[in-house]
């Protein structure tokens, strides 16, 4: 059994409109081995994307502790936090969030700037991102100039090129049709096989969770 790589212990989250508090995570406990794929699914407002964002480190629970790659992040300040989170987590977004005034290299190179590398450095980790997801030769457009799945593969290379410890996906098919899906699917599932990372990935479509190894329902803030 490989050794835990994200362990949410107990974790309880609310969130307040206006006067009124709504529960969102209860009394939440998760273990995911190193080289697990895990999907989480479940309905709208069962708390998913809140427990992804727990894992990576950009919301905080109420009560409880969430450790990630040997770190308790209830221990990290702010700038701790964003340091840590450009060595251990990877981003994959519904809707890309790739920035419009750059190229796909530019966009791919951007976690790269927080790291100490040198420019000749930070274009070999690129490249390599690119290559690895089939987009070397597309390096130089802008997202405009690709489909929804290229720029899905931008994301993706973004999300890779740091090397992270744990891949978070939330809804990364959601936005496409039903051909450049499975060509996301194929490559978050090469991801884990063959370089064998974490995978944690939010999902509502039951063909991207067969993809997992292990599969996880959320319902009213609890995990089944």
């Amino acid at each position: 059994m490989a050794s835990p790589v994200v362990e949410v212990q107990s974790v309880n989250k609310s969130y307040h409109r206006d006067k009124v508090e709504i529960r969102v995570l209860s009394n939440l406990s998760l273990t995911i081995p190193e080289g697990e794929f895990v999907a989480l699914m479940g309905p709208s407002g069962s708390g998913k994307t809140t427990l992804l964002n727990l894992i990576a480190g950009i919301d905080h629970p109420d009560s409880g502790q969430v450790v990630v790659a040997g770190t308790a992040l209830n221990t990290l300040g702010e700038s701790q936090l964003a340091k840590w989170r450009t060595r251990h987590i990877g981003f994959i977004f519904q809707f890309y969030n790739l920035l419009p005034v750059l190229t796909a290299y530019g966009n791919v190179e951007l976690p790269l700037l927080l790291a100490k590398l040198s420019s000749k450095e930070r274009r070999e980790h690129v490249e390599t991102a690119l290559e690895l997801v089939g987009l070397k030769d597309r390096m130089n457009h802008y997202p405009r100039q690709l489909s929804g799945g290229e720029e899905q593969r931008v994301a993706i290379a973004r999300a890779i090129v740091t090397d992270p410890t744990v891949i978070v996906a939330d809804e990364p098919t959601g936005d496409l049709d039903k051909r450049s899906a499975t060509e996301i699917l194929d490559l978050v599932g090469r991801l884990n096989s063959e370089f064998g990372k974490t995978i944690v990935m939010v999902t509502h479509d039951p063909r991207a969770a067969e993809r997992a190894h292990i599969v996880r329902h959320l319902d009213k803030g609890e995990l089944n």
